[in-house]
């Protein structure tokens, strides 16, 4: 892309940002407002007006998925050569690279999971543990560690901070843990992530010949999330940067939910004090959502207050065309919660939602377990994120081999996806996928979701670069070193800090009762405010549906002893709601509202949704950006016979109208009256 071109593709905001490219810059970036978009374009347009050299940028973010999206779109854009890293990846290679010149031989062991080293620290300094318990010291001392706290300041520094030792312990005997802890990771030659970002930042600080490389090496950085930078990472960047001030960051205060594990948005809020020379961008324009999500999303921050964050926040500007209202929903009990959402994901596949396009977000962990029993019952097909990886599994690694080993023999002139296929089959891979629902569909949604990157990847290629199996493979291993795993379809079901950086169609946001949102455990003001935030978080997901529910009891036939979320304290609709279809809906501003009844002809509307199937068809695009239900249902019963009584329905505007206008009149004059 020109220059030129980078730019036109960007809003106003966006601009701005890819035109700052002298640091130090802070993007203030809420929630679906194309932060990403900015910073691929800015590092695009620096790289070709010759203000970078792509290999001295260095992008940072907190996850592989999130590195390796951005990496796609700087190649989507003609840039290669820059650095997309997490902070650990880009502090690993660097550590790797710099360990046999300044220590000498191989760098230690990294030890992935703490938890074997804490449960012997723990028996060495005679604490009793079990499972759960070593999973929370295991925390503890990864906390401990991101904050730059010692073991001999781990009292005062908890107590500063007002934080608790995990149950059970006290602020000295988890001291006496970390400095065991640090004991034995010394005897087995190992270290862990945290030890990574820590030698590397020791290294560039003591260590001027490699500080010195590095700096030359990389002289522009950009960091995402900023807001949940940890004084390690920050440490670190610290180093990196060496004095210098080209630096971009972007993140937004009010998606701050990481405060347990050491993240805070301080090194953001004052980064004009760091840096007051530095120029800020705010992007506000909300692409991702409706106006109704955006709405609630923006009510539930200003309801925080001053102590919460509430004058810090960016109040987003929906710029997507009115959608459905957010539905609210108190079940019985838990079962029936699981349940409803089940049938109403259900109803919504059958509209045309794809599942993968659909979520249940949740609270705790625990609670996914209702919702695989529910979705299993309904047939429905889903997945739960934050367990096995994509490409740890054994179906996954299978059909690797086999691809990879096809790839040395493929016919380049034959179709790559059909070659796919045919190796996959061998794997068991079917056209149509088994009617069993457990490991044998969860085998075959692994596999699927293989064959559709072949399609996507073949969809994307030209005569100059065409897609080949060993192109697919070149794709997958990428994938596979960045964790980004391809898209199977089912349902996600995910906790809210997990669905941290997705979006959906359709997000269900289930258990929104007091002590689970916000949880039990949040006893001060500042973990109710970061509980707030994460409700937040889960509401900007959903780009169109949104269904807010909760339940009265546990079980069935218990006591209502539930109530829902003080969160939604004057957004909740206490009273009953009138059917849907009955309410009233606005017109566009200066027209006259239009009442509907919501006996709509059935005839007219299934011709409509069936005229909207083939233009979604036609554009590649999901049905309800076209119109939405609920907008065929109005015009199905007005029945307009000009483009100003069409103009009265909620949710076509002037673009739409000019578009689908003539047709839609048509469609409704052509149709017998019922």
């Amino acid at each position: 892309m020109s220059p030129d071109a980078i730019l036109t593709a960007l809003d106003p905001e966006q601009r701005e940002v890819a035109l700052a490219l002298n640091g130090p810059v802070v993007v203030l970036a809420g929630a679906g407002t194309g932060k990403t978009r900015a910073i691929t374009h800015r590092i695009a347009y620096g790289v070709r007006i010759g203000a970078y050299k792509p290999t001295s940028v260095l992008a940072v973010t907190f996850t592989a998925r999130a590195a390796g999206e951005m990496r796609t779109r700087l190649r989507g854009l003609g840039v290669q050569g820059v650095q997309a890293r997490t902070f650990h990846s880009a502090a690993l290679r660097q550590l790797g690279y710099f360990w046999p010149r300044v220590v000498g031989g191989a760098p230690p062991r990294l030890q992935e999971f703490k938890a074997p080293i804490v449960a012997e620290a723990a028996r060495r300094v005679g604490l009793s543990v079990d499972r759960v318990a070593v999973r929370d010291l295991s925390s503890e001392v990864e906390w401990a560690k991101v904050s730059l706290v010692a073991a001999d300041d781990y009292e005062k520094a908890a107590y500063r901070t007002g934080r608790e030792a995990p149950s059970g312990y006290d602020a000295q005997a988890v001291a006496r843990l970390i400095t065991a802890y640090e004991d034995v990771k010394t005897e087995r030659e190992v270290i862990d992530f945290e030890d990574v970002l820590l030698m590397l930042a020791d290294m560039l600080n003591s260590h001027k010949i490699v500080a010195d490389e590095v700096r030359s090496q990389y002289k522009h950085f950009v960091v995402d999330e900023y807001q949940d930078v940890s004084p390690l990472q920050q440490f670190l960047l610290d180093q990196w940067l060496g004095g210098r001030r080209e630096l971009c960051v972007v993140g937004d205060p009010s998606q701050t939910i990481y405060s347990f594990t050491g993240a805070t948005p301080r090194h953001l809020l004052d980064f004009r004090r760091t840096f007051p020379e530095a120029q800020e961008v705010r992007l506000v324009r909300d692409y991702r959502s409706t106006p109704q999500v955006v709405n609630l999303a923006n009510e539930v921050l200003k309801r925080a207050g001053r102590a919460g964050g509430a004058h810090q926040a960016l109040e987003l500007i929906a710029q997507r065309e009115p959608g459905p209202a957010v539905a609210f929903t108190a079940y019985d009990d838990d079962e029936a919660e699981a349940k409803g959402i089940a049938t109403r994901a259900a109803r919504l596949i059958g509209s045309g939602v794809k599942p993968s396009e659909i979520a249940v977000l949740y609270r705790t962990n625990a609670q996914s377990e209702a919702f695989e029993a529910a979705f299993a019952d309904a047939g429905v097909g889903y997945l739960v994120r934050g367990g096995q990886r994509f490409f740890q599994r054994k179906e996954v690694r299978d059909a690797l081999v086999l691809l990879r080993g096809a790839a040395r023999s493929a016919d380049p002139a034959a179709s790559m996806p059909d070659q796919v296929r045919d190796i996959l089959a061998a794997a068991g891979w079917a056209d149509q996928p088994p009617s069993a629902r457990g490991a044998a569909r969860e085998r075959w949604d692994a596999m699927q979701a293989l064959v559709s990157l072949a399609d996507d990847l073949a969809a994307a290629a030209t005569p100059e670069s065409p897609a080949t199996v060993s192109g697919l493979v070149a794709e997958l291993d990428e994938r596979a070193s960045a964790q980004h795993a391809p898209t199977v379809e089912g349902v996600t079901l995910a906790s809210l800090h997990a669905a941290k950086g997705l979006e959906w169609d359709a997000v269900f946001l289930a258990g929104m009762s007091e002590g689970l949102m916000p949880i039990s455990l949040a006893e001060t003001d500042d973990a109710v405010h970061e509980e707030r935030r994460l409700l937040y978080v889960g509401i900007t997901r959903a780009r169109e549906h949104l269904d807010v529910s909760f339940a009265r009891s546990r079980n069935p036939g218990g006591r209502a002893t539930r109530k829902r979320t003080r969160f939604l304290d004057g957004l909740w609709p206490d009273e009953p709601r009138a059917p849907r279809a009955a309410r009233a809906r606005t017109a566009p501003k200066g027209q006259a509202r239009t009442q509907l009844t919501g006996e709509h002809d059935a005839a007219l509307f299934d011709a409509l949704r069936e005229w909207r199937r083939e233009v979604a068809r036609e554009t590649d695009k999901p049905a309800y950006t076209v119109l939405t239900d609920a907008t065929l249902a109005a015009i199905a019963e007005i029945r307009p016979s000009g483009t100003t009584e069409l103009a009265r329905v909620n949710g076509i505007g002037p673009a739409k109208i000019d578009r689908y206008g003539p047709t839609i009149l048509a469609i409704v004059a052509n149709a017998p009256a019922s």
